[in-house]
């Protein structure tokens, strides 16, 4: 068995920006891509936005950040159709999630 240190014993002999380079290309490797939404599913997360705001029920919003998946659980307070952002109340603390990047509502 091969026991291997890995870049640490190059890291001497590479140049920063190939340190650089290679940071980028681990953090690459994990990142995912936006899901298709089609209008069948944005009619049912306008439904449950609607019904949330109305019942002021508790959710689940699933949405895309920085190339990758984030949840919350709140109540939804204000649907901004201007911007097309919805503000939800998790714990006292506001969090505005535009439209677009949201993937499932439960």
């Amino acid at each position: 068995m091969i026991r291997d240190r890995g870049n640490i014993k190059w890291t001497a002999m590479m140049l920063p920006e190939h340190v650089a380079m290679l940071r980028d290309l681990k953090m690459s490797e994990n990142n995912k891509s936006k899901p298709f939404i089609d209008e069948q599913q944005l009619e049912e997360m306008n439904e449950t936005i609607c019904y949330a705001i109305k019942s002021k029920s508790i959710v689940i919003v699933t949405y895309y950040k920085e190339y990758d998946y984030k949840s919350v659980m709140g109540s939804i307070e204000h649907y901004d159709i201007v911007s097309r952002c919805i503000r939800i109340d998790n714990k006292g603390v506001s969090l505005n999630i535009h439209v677009e990047n949201i993937i499932d509502i439960k």
